[in-house]
């Protein structure tokens, strides 16, 4: 797991390709690489998080037969597999890394390799034969890739925006970034706080020819919904079948990998699956509060007992809150009002030892563990009503009836945006200074990969979940969190054979009109302790509606005073007001009295 970065442009020197690339130090603390093209303005950039193949001989960027270059961020998860078929090929490897598994597999398929892929990863490789650079993303977007390319500053791309920054210290703002949002909580892509900085769409590759800058993009998995497994017993055994191997594949490491165990079904399960093949040496961590509303503790002892695992608890208090609160805001790279949860836990998982954790980031959006995926029928009805009547909505006094107004909106991200939006277009048009049309035309650049063979809402309420609010929210904030704390968090639910395995699923199967991800229960039954499967829901939250009481931003002025006011006498949700926020100048924000 690493951070990487590049710059086509003879306008920029090495010291500065330096000072970009260890902007993301942070990422990759255990080494750095350079490479600088002998006769083009190409610099590639790598920093190390080492986790197989701790030797010197994973160090980035890595060669192969004076052609290829590449920097790699990620964990190829098939890696042995694909070693063993290109050594039948007749390729000769030098060291133990996927890196050179990655390079073989260019070389041999060459953008054919990705589709081989089953891992996380973000790469760039130069190709010096056809003077070529290829930049690619794993096929769930796990990990972060952004790029930017124009005659006035070349191609850059980087792990991650402050990279960007770095570079380029008075980049222009996006135009829209804070109307975004205002609206959706986070930065749905391909919006970025910079103009004309985008990430690589997930799932596909983009071909640099240099020195020209004509660019050749290509598309290497498409999320295809088939529901041909209809039997629930042959969808139970497959499950099981895969979720065992994909599990198995995450745990390869030769750094010490633990586990984040909640208490909940998707942690437990991967605590019980890991344990077979780690022992008793396997660690697990969870976070505590003095709040018993939200102490989960007695379901994270009965999983780790019957694992037997170690596990360690670490209690967050508002006094750490407020401690950590700057640097809070220092590892976020783009704004979102849900990533102060994966700052502690990444903190704590470095302190107890561990360099890589897994985590059941996936299994709500694949499954139905979400509402939304309950509601998904009756949404569908309303997202059909004549416009004008959402509209109205906008005049309700209760925030849950405006955001009925988001309905005004005809396209699916109206469905989306109701069940997981912050500030209606209406109400985000009044903060910004703008009109409600501005808000509706923003939402049309929104930009969602295209499935195919969606028929059933709850499928669609899942392509929504995984494309906007796991893609740019959860997965953003586990990459810039974790790697803060030089951590490398993994999703086996993210595997591509269980998103391939769900997609194929029949919703009636995958489904149940009341029980969240009731065919991970079912299949599991016999493996999750009852207490555990067999309670209500518990969202991985903080008591954000007691400690927000004390972060302040009163130099901001505008809306500030109203929106604070509203806050304090409970009409405006606290994830809101710190929507509001973070969509401000964060130098504003500190702890008060």
């Amino acid at each position: 797991m690493c951070r990487i970065a590049g710059v086509f442009d003879p306008r920029i020197t090495t010291e500065q390709v330096i000072a970009m690339r260890d902007a993301m130090h942070r990422g990759g603390p255990d080494g750095s690489g350079y490479f600088q093209h002998p006769s083009l303005p190409l610099h590639l950039a790598h920093r190390r998080l080492a986790l197989i193949d701790l030797s010197a001989a994973g160090q980035q960027p890595m060669h192969l037969a004076d052609r290829y270059v590449v920097v790699y961020n990620g964990e190829l998860y098939n890696f042995q597999e694909l070693r063993q078929e290109l050594q039948a090929l007749g390729a000769v490897f030098q060291t133990h890394t996927d890196t050179e598994v990655i390079l073989h597999a260019f070389q041999t398929w060459g953008t054919d390799c990705f589709e081989r892929f089953n891992g996380m990863y973000a790469l760039a490789i130069w190709d010096e034969h056809l003077q070529c650079l290829t930049l690619a993303r794993d096929h769930a977007g796990i990990k972060p890739l952004y790029y930017h390319l124009s005659e006035e500053k070349g191609f850059l791309f980087a792990s991650e925006i402050r990279a960007f920054k770095q570079l380029y210290p008075h980049w222009p703002e996006h135009p829209d970034w804070q109307a975004a949002f205002l609206m959706f909580g986070h930065l749905p892509e391909p919006i970025t706080t910079l103009k004309d900085v985008q990430p690589l769409e997930k799932g596909t590759w983009l071909q640099v020819q240099l020195p020209s800058l004509k660019t050749t993009a290509g598309k290497h998995f498409q999320w295809t919904f088939t529901g041909n497994i209809t039997d629930p017993q042959e969808a139970q055994q497959r499950l099981r079948t895969t979720m065992d191997a994909a599990v198995q594949r995450h745990l390869i490491s030769d750094a010490p990998i633990g586990l984040f165990l909640s208490g909940g079904i998707d942690s437990s399960l991967l605590t019980l699956l890991a344990q077979p093949h780690i022992g008793k040496q396997l660690k697990t961590l969870s976070i505590t509060f003095d709040d018993a509303t939200l102490n989960e503790a007695p379901y994270q002892q009965i999983v780790a007992a019957k694992a037997q695992v170690h596990h360690e608890s670490f209690l967050v208090t508002e006094t750490q809150f407020q401690e950590q609160l700057p640097d809070i805001l220092a590892a976020m790279d783009q704004p979102s009002t849900d990533g102060i949860n994966s700052y502690f836990i990444s903190r704590y998982a470095h302190q107890y030892g561990l360099t890589a954790v897994l985590s059941g980031i996936g299994a709500d959006e694949l499954f139905g563990g979400y509402p939304s995926f309950i509601r998904a029928k009756r949404l569908e009805t309303i997202r059909r009503i004549p416009a004008f009547l959402p509209g109205l909505a906008e005049y309700m006094k209760s925030d849950k009836l405006r955001k009925l107004g988001f309905f005004a909106y005809k396209g699916v991200l109206a469905t989306y945006l109701f069940n997981r939006g912050a500030f209606s277009p209406a109400q985000a048009a009044a903060l910004m200074g703008r009109r409600k049309s501005d808000m509706l035309q923003l939402l049309a650049t929104i930009r969602l990969p295209q499935p195919q063979g969606i028929y059933d809402p709850r499928d669609r309420a899942s392509w929504l979940e995984t494309n906007l609010y796991m893609q740019n929210q959860l997965l953003k904030d586990s990459d810039y969190m974790s790697m803060w704390h030089g951590l490398e968090i993994r999703v086996p639910f993210l595997d591509k054979e269980i998103i391939q395995l769900a997609a194929a699923l029949s919703p009636a199967v995958k489904y149940h009109p009341t029980i969240g991800k009731h065919l991970l229960i079912d299949t599991y039954k016999d493996l999750l302790p009852e207490a555990v499967w067999n309670r209500k829901k518990m969202g991985f939250t903080f008591p954000f509606y007691k400690w927000m009481e004390r972060v302040q931003a009163p130099s901001l002025g505008g809306a500030y005073p109203d929106i604070r006011r509203r806050y304090q006498e409970g009409t405006l949700h606290w994830s809101r007001y710190w929507n509001y926020l973070l969509s401000q100048d964060t130098t504003a924000i500190h702890y008060g009295s």
